[in-house]
């Protein structure tokens, strides 16, 4: 099957769902529609803002994902990336609260990448060289970041100043559109360009064939002369690290300051949008999409209060529809052949 084929079929779903939000969106907000109709509220502008800030954080975690596994490395674990990544950011923010703010939030952003990282490795060694069941491994680094940001953290540490939007010249004045996309902080854009360059390196480099054989044949790959594990360390390193910008995301961008616990299972809808997506950077992209969009339905019934259903019952819809979306179609996905397979070179012991 070809590359053009292959983005089709797995990516095309997602792809759409993103582009009928997009439409609607336009449209609701281009009628002479009154602020407090159904419609505002589900596709206003402010809805679709806050869809975007919810995508960004599902998406690169899916991105995290689709590096590690693609190469064969189960990554249940992204959720302890991203709250190491978080927790990581906050405390040089903190610790360089008293330098220019863009210097500061810059070092925020390589401690969150480097926390990442270490964890991306922390997980590879595991797998790879002591090979312990990679679901264990990852479990293991949730439980850790977890416990490990409750203990240290600091309730009266404050972290001053986050990143600002940048408007994009000319494209941020075109109606909806650029209120949206072309309006945003950095780590935004970063997030949004990151999968596409994934996509091409993925599909149109010699980094990403290499990648994708040690996932699918990796013993084929290893008698062409590939180093399969070296790879393996690679990519679930860099999938660290793009899952402490996930978290790096939430503190130096949406909320300013670290929380216990903020990342709220924001890892493991990452993991169901790359199955969704079918392993495929565009389609988790998608994926992600809908269900950063079910946040920004649910906050915008939260605030509008023009429903009367208990807001507990609201406060479920994303959850309710990752677990409808990943049981309607893990059936029909297919991830790498040796996805969770230790592989051992003949005469070595990794």
């Amino acid at each position: 099957m070809s590359n053009a084929t292959r983005f089709k079929k797995t990516s095309i779903i997602g792809l759409i769902i993103a582009f009928i939000l997009i439409i609607i969106g336009i449209i609701v907000n281009l009628l002479p529609l009154d602020d407090n109709s159904m419609w505002r509220v589900l596709f206003g502008v402010s809805t679709l803002n806050f869809t975007l800030r919810a995508t960004i954080p599902l998406a690169l975690g899916a991105m995290a994902g689709i590096l590690c596994e693609r190469t064969g490395i189960i990554n249940i674990g992204i959720e302890g990336m991203m709250l190491a990544g978080a927790f990581a950011g906050f405390v040089a923010k903190v610790a360089t609260n008293d330098w220019p703010l863009m210097i500061s939030l810059l070092v925020g952003v390589a401690a969150a990448l480097a926390a990442g990282a270490l964890m991306g490795y922390i997980h590879a060694l595991f797998s790879i060289k002591f090979k312990m069941d990679q679901i264990i491994s990852g479990t293991f680094l949730i439980l850790l970041a977890g416990g490990l940001t409750a203990y240290l953290f600091n309730p009266d540490m404050v972290a001053e100043g986050k990143f600002s939007p940048i408007a994009i010249p000319v494209l941020s004045k075109i109606p909806v559109i650029g209120d949206i996309f072309f309006n945003n902080p950095p780590i935004t854009y970063t997030a949004l360009i990151l999968v596409a360059v994934l996509h091409v390196a993925l599909f149109h480099t010699k980094w990403g064939l290499r990648s994708r054989a040690a996932g699918e044949h990796p013993r084929a790959a290893d008698t062409v002369g590939i180093n399969v594990n070296f790879y393996r360390y690679l990519n679930t390193t860099l999938g660290g690290m793009v899952a402490g910008l996930a978290g790096g995301f939430l503190v130096l961008e949406a909320v300013g300051q670290f929380q216990e616990g903020m990342t709220a299972g924001r890892g493991f809808i990452s993991l169901a949008a790359m199955i969704f997506g079918n392993w495929m950077p565009f389609g988790a992209l998608g994926a992600a999409t809908l269900f950063g969009y079910t946040q920004g339905v649910q906050n915008a019934l939260l605030l509008a209060g023009v429903v009367n259903i208990p807001r507990h019952f609201i406060s479920m819809l994303p959850y309710v529809v990752t677990i409808i979306a990943v049981a309607g179609f893990v059936g029909r996905v297919r991830p790498p052949a040796a996805e969770g397979k230790v592989y051992e070179t003949e005469g070595s012991s990794e």
